[in-house]
C-alpha cells in the first residue's frame, strides 16, 4: 500500500509514489555571483526559501489492514490458492479502511522482488465478477417496474437456451420468487429478468456504479477493466453479462459498486485520504429498490443460501458470492476458479463494505461461499468492533447451515 522510494528518495509504488510530489516538497534557490575560485562574491535578487514537504494523512486503519492481511495469507495458505486480496470501504465516509493483499513485501526487503509481489491486486487486476453482478440486474428490474421482490419466477428445467447457447444452473429450481434468485444464485433467474430489458438499460446502470471506468484514485497502475459499448451486445451476451461473464473489474471496483446497497441507493465517492465528514454520494437510483435488494443480500448469508459462512457473531451480515472460470487464451480454463464474496454489514444501517478475492484455490474447494465468505466473515467482525459498532444481533453460538451449490 505504501510502497518504496529509491536511492534519490523519489516514490516508486504506491502511495510513495501517487503523493510523491506533495511529500517530496520543493528546494530552495538563490542567484549568486561567484569569482573564479567558486566563492561567492553576491548575492543577486531574491532568496526562495525551501518548502517542506507535507504529510499524508492516509484514511487506511492500520489496525483493519493488518487484520485483514492476515486472515487473507492465512486463507490463500489454507486453499492452496495463488493470491488473495481484501477490500474495506468505509461506506459512510468513502475512506478505505483497508487494502490487502497476498502475496506482499515489505519495503524494508527488496531482494528478489518479482511484479506479482510488488502489484497491488484489488486495483491492478481485473477478473469476470460473476454472480456478484446478480443484484444489479434485480435492482434495476425493481427500478423499472418489471418485478417486485415476490414475483414468481420460472427457472425449470434449471436450462435456458438463447441463440444456440445454453445456460445452466448448478441445480434445476422451479419457481423462484426474486428474492431467492438472488439468495440460491440462479443463473436462469436473473437472464430471464435481465432479458426483458434493453442493452442500454443494463449497461447504464453497470456504468453509473463505476464499471468500465477508472477509479478516482490517485493509485498508480489502477485500471479501469472493461465494459463493451451496448450497441455491440448480442442477445448471448446480454444474457452472460447479467451474471457476470462478458466484462470484467477490479476487486476495488466491486466493493465501491455495492456502496450502492449501503447508502441507499447511492455511490459513495472514495478516498485514500483521512476523511471526517460523511461523502455526498451520487443518487443512482431509488432507496426502496436498494433496501430491497440488501435484504436479498441478507438472505443469502442465511439457511437456503450460497454464503451462510458469511453470518458474523453479533452482526447482521449480507452480500452475493462469487465464483467465476479464470480465461485462459480465448476460452475458460476447465479446472482455474477465482472464488469471490462482496458484502456489508451491519444489514440495516450498513457501516462498511468488504470484498474478498481468493484467486485459484487448488486444495478442493473453490466456491466464493466456501473460500472468501469466512475471510469476510472474520473480517466484518474485526472491523466493527474496532470502529466501535454496536452488534446488532443477539450473541450466540454460530450456526452455520448448509450452503446452497452457487451457479456460475
Amino acid at each position: 500500500m505504501v510502497g518504496f522510494t529509491n536511492v534519490e528518495d523519489n516514490g516508486q509504488e504506491g502511495v510513495e509514489l501517487a503523493f510523491n510530489k506533495t511529500l517530496a516538497g520543493k528546494p530552495g534557490s538563490r542567484r549568486v555571483i561567484k569569482d573564479r575560485l567558486g566563492s561567492v562574491v553576491e548575492v543577486v535578487g531574491d532568496t526562495v526559501a525551501p518548502v517542506d514537504g507535507s504529510d499524508v494523512h492516509l484514511s487506511i486503519d492500520s489496525k483493519i489492514q493488518f487484520f485483514a492481511f492476515q486472515k487473507l495469507r492465512d486463507a490463500v495458505r489454507e486453499h492452496k490458492a495463488r493470491a488473495g486480496s481484501v477490500v474495506v470501504l468505509d461506506a459512510q465516509s468513502g475512506e478505505v479502511l483497508a487494502l490487502a493483499n497476498f502475496p506482499s513485501y515489505s519495503p524494508a526487503a527488496r531482494q528478489n522482488l518479482s511484479g506479482e509481489q510488488l502489484r497491488n491486486r484489488a486495483l491492478t487486476d481485473s477478473f469476470e465478477p460473476g454472480s456478484t453482478m446478480k443484484p444489479f440486474v434485480a435492482a434495476l428490474a425493481l427500478q423499472k417496474g418489471l418485478v417486485r421482490p415476490e414475483t414468481p419466477i420460472q427457472t425449470a428445467p434449471g436450462k435456458l437456451t438463447i441463440t444456440g447457447s445454453t445456460i445452466s444452473d448448478a441445480h434445476p429450481y422451479g419457481v423462484l420468487t426474486v428474492n431467492e434468485v438472488i439468495q440460491k444464485s440462479s443463473n436462469v433467474g436473473t437472464v430471464k429478468m435481465a432479458m426483458q430489458m434493453q442493452p442500454r438499460d443494463m449497461w447504464e446502470i453497470y456504468s453509473a456504479v463505476g464499471f468500465g471506468q477508472k477509479p478516482q484514485l490517485p493509485f498508480p497502475g489502477a485500471v479501469s477493466g472493461r465494459l463493451r459499448a451496448y450497441k455491440s451486445w448480442r442477445p448471448i451476451e446480454q444474457a452472460t453479462m447479467s451474471y457476470g461473464y462478458g466484462l470484467s473489474c477490479s476487486l476495488f471496483q466491486l466493493a465501491q459498486a455495492y456502496t450502492l446497497f449501503a447508502r441507499d441507493g447511492e455511490i459513495a465517492p472514495v478516498t485514500l485520504l483521512k476523511s471526517t465528514e460523511p461523502s455526498v454520494g451520487i443518487r443512482v437510483m431509488e432507496a426502496r429498490h436498494a433496501a430491497a435488494v440488501r435484504h436479498m443480500l441478507h438472505l443469502a448469508t442465511q439457511q437456503g443460501g450460497t454464503a451462510p459462512k458469511a453470518q458474523t457473531m453479533g452482526y447482521s451480515v449480507g452480500g452475493k458470492t462469487g465464483t467465476a472460470h479464470k480465461q485462459e487464451g480465448k476460452g475458460y480454463a476447465s479446472k482455474k476458479y477465482r472464488g469471490f464474496f462482496v458484502g456489508l454489514a451491519p444489514v440495516d444501517q450498513p457501516r462498511i463494505v468488504v470484498a474478498v478475492m481468493i484467486d485459484e484455490p487448488t486444495a478442493g474447494q473453490y466456491y466464493g461461499g466456501a473460500v472468501a465468505a469466512p475471510v469476510f466473515s472474520e473480517v466484518v467482525q474485526q472491523s466493527l468492533r474496532m470502529l466501535g459498532i454496536q452488534p446488532d444481533m443477539a450473541v450466540k453460538p454460530q450456526i452455520v447451515a448448509q450452503a446452497v451449490e452457487e451457479s456460475f
